[in-house]
């Protein structure tokens, strides 16, 4: 085996793809960061000084992958299609886990451009909680995935500090396709329901990417009815009326009085939905 960034003399040169074929690459990096119990409530809850802690820490992450080629000497600069960046509170471990995937078509890998996402995206947190916690920990930073390219596919085995036969716990619970958490009856053709999103941030913090409900569940069918019938289930869901959180019905922005029917798309997000 060579290591492809020296030349013949041992001096270290970027490696000139030009005559590669181009193919689509993907790559995934994970790593997580440590911190007290109380830190990561405050952060669940909102509660820290310096503000929107995930959506700041996803765009670090998101631009750091942009700019990889400027931290890392012999890195090429990529035009990359996609970098998306998504956090998992981990109340069990006191820990936040941090998941970057970077993808193209070009000539050369984004394995680089994933970790240095997680790296950063987990420095932003550090920087965002270090003014109640400065005893944090970043650790576990590793590559999960990567596809495409002359050297193939990886994945890794085992990841040192997940239990890989676990998947966390939906808060609300219900039938439903791997990915969406239902309440109450699943939306089907003789019996349509509201569809409701949880984007961005959000996502993370409840646990929840998508759920649907009947609209005869609600005391009142508008937005602020569907608030109530979401917190009579799981009281987390008291978030959405915080007023940083922002809904949409059918794409259209909307607020508590807005009236929605059945077969309505309802989405929460914060104000920033980068990523």
């Amino acid at each position: 085996m060579t290591l492809t960034h020296l030349n013949q003399r041992g001096e270290a040169h970027m490696v000139d793809v030009a005559d590669k074929p181009e193919s689509r690459r993907e790559a995934s990096a994970s790593g997580y960061i440590q911190m007290k119990p109380e830190t990561l409530a405050l952060l669940s809850e909102g509660g820290l000084p310096k503000g929107d802690v995930l959506a700041t820490a996803r765009i670090a992450g998101i631009q750091a992958a942009k700019r990889t080629h400027e931290l890392i000497p012999l890195c090429h600069a990529l035009a990359l299609s996609k970098v998306s960046i998504e956090f998992r509170l981990d109340e069990a471990a006191s820990r936040v886990e941090v998941n970057a995937t970077c993808r193209l078509n070009g000539r050369t890998g984004v394995e680089m451009e994933a970790l240095t996402a997680v790296s950063v995206a987990c420095l932003t947190l550090y920087d965002m909680c270090k003014a109640v916690d400065k005893d944090m920990e970043i650790g576990g930073i590793h590559l999960d995935t990567k596809t495409g390219g002359k050297s193939g596919d990886y994945q890794r085995e085992t990841p040192p500090h997940r239990d890989s036969t676990a998947a966390p716990a939906p808060i609300v619970t219900g039938e439903g396709v791997a990915g969406q958490v239902s309440v109450g009856t699943r939306c089907d053709i003789e019996d349509p329901c509201l569809r409701v999103k949880f984007l961005a941030e959000l996502r993370e913090l409840l646990g929840v990417s998508e759920l649907s409900l009947p609209l005869d569940s609600l005391a009142s069918a508008d937005v602020g009815g569907l608030k109530s019938a979401l917190v009579s289930r799981d009281k987390r869901f008291a978030r959405l009326s915080e007023g940083r959180v922002l809904c949409a019905v059918n794409q259209v922005m909307a607020v508590d009085s807005t009236p929605i029917t059945n077969e309505d798309e309802i989405a929460f997000f914060p104000p920033v939905t980068g990523g």
